[in-house]
């Protein structure tokens, strides 16, 4: 998702700098291409050397470089790239940005970009609370510098609190974020993603082999394209994505209210969840033995969370934009096209289950899109970050019109 991105890392002297170096083949991994500028006090926690052995280019240290002195660094640098990550930024650094200064080749550099730059704070607890630092912050922020706050927890010191350099996930976020355009900017959505468990007794329940990486995927695209994002997760493993408000719940009933409570104030509502069909009639508040137990399951039929939205949306009213999900073992688009009518969609994302590849708890995906307009369009196997992206495109189109 980074192919072709010219990312400049600026690495300030902190003990957290060995985690930015497995940064550089992360980044590298996606595609980007990275350039590593450090200050002299970070040339003495890792040579320059292993950066340039990750990034499989030249690092930049210092203000002057005789091999190429009509180049200018600090402005060739400046104009070569699309964003600056800045990581690990010491008390110091921030400092030195806060105020304007120009004294060493990083801070020139982002003094002289135009591009988005990303500052990740990493220092001890009570340096990164003191009030100065804090207020130099604020200053980055004014600047229109984003900030990644630090994470809280034990460090090299032997103390313990905010100060942490951020995780990857969380920065890698922030790195997608800044390159994306921001084409869903001011526009609420509503996600939904995994299964649904229906408990029969304490130790038992009725639910299905969803992962919710599929809706996991499509609450993180529309943050990054600058949505306000709320998923509503059914029990599942993954971590709750960064920037995104969500809630948990784990029965069909529980993820109707949430849904039902919000979705008016949204523009779109994806309703990628695989919730369950149906639940016990009876639930037992002991677990039910072996012995005596009737081989028959009654069951009733659980609210049809997006027949029910789409019952409500008024035929004049064009928000909010309904997405759904057919997932069927026999892959018969009849049955798609019977589900966008029948639930008033305007898009589907038709897939079987059953194909390699496409199937619950996998990386990729293989989906059909269907429109309320009769469009038809079969997209690749593929990873279900850009099957999220794609489906985003079509939403993105028909907000415009």
């Amino acid at each position: 998702m980074l192919t072709g991105k010219r990312i400049l890392l600026g690495v300030s002297g902190s003990i957290a700098i060995y985690k930015t170096a497995d940064w550089v083949r992360e980044l590298k991994r996606a595609g980007a291409e990275v350039t590593v500028v450090m200050t002299a006090d970070a040339t003495r926690f890792v040579t320059p050397l292993t950066f340039a052995a990750l990034s499989g280019r030249r690092v930049h240290t210092g203000m002057f470089d005789p091999a190429a002195e009509e180049l200018i660094p600090h402005i060739t640098l400046a104009r070569e790239h699309d964003l600056i990550l800045l990581a690990p930024a010491t008390a110091r650094t921030i400092g030195r940005l806060a105020q304007g200064l120009a004294d060493d080749l990083l801070s020139t550099i982002i003094l002289a970009a135009r591009i988005p730059v990303i500052v990740c704070p990493a220092m001890n607890s009570n340096m990164y609370l003191h009030p100065a630092t804090q207020a130099n912050i604020r200053r980055l922020a004014e600047y229109g510098y984003q900030l990644v706050e630090p994470g809280c927890g034990p460090m090299a010191c032997r103390e313990e609190g905010p100060g942490r350099l951020a995780d990857w996930p969380v920065v890698r976020e922030a790195v997608l974020t800044a390159l994306t355009p921001q084409d869903l900017a001011g526009r609420k959505v509503l996600v939904t993603a995994g299964p649904t468990f229906e408990p029969l007794d304490p130790v038992r329940f009725l639910g299905n082999h969803s992962s919710g990486r599929m809706g996991h995927a499509l609450a993180r695209t529309a943050r990054r394209r600058g949505a306000e994002v709320t998923l509503i997760s059914g029990p599942t493993s993954l971590p709750d994505p960064p920037g995104i408000t969500t809630i948990r719940v784990n029965t069909t009933s529980e993820m109707a209210l949430a849904v039902f409570s919000r979705a008016e104030e949204c523009a779109v509502v994806i309703k990628a969840a695989a919730v369950s069909d149906f639940r016990p009639a009876n639930y037992s508040p002991e677990k039910l033995k072996k012995s005596g137990a009737t081989t028959q399951l009654e069951l009733i039929a659980n609210p049809d969370i997006l027949k029910t939205l789409g019952e409500r949306k008024h035929p004049q009213s064009k928000l909010p934009i309904l997405v759904g999900f057919a997932a069927e073992s026999q892959a018969s688009l009849d049955e798609g096209w019977r589900k966008l009518a029948a639930k008033n969609l305007d898009l589907l994302a038709f897939n079987d289950i059953t194909a390699p590849g496409a199937g619950f708890g996998t990386e990729t995906n293989i989906i059909t899109i269907l429109d309320r307009d009769g469009g038809q369009e079969l997209l690749p196997l593929l990873p279900k970050d850009e099957v999220a992206d794609l489906i985003w495109n079509r939403v993105v189109k028909i907000l415009g019109n």
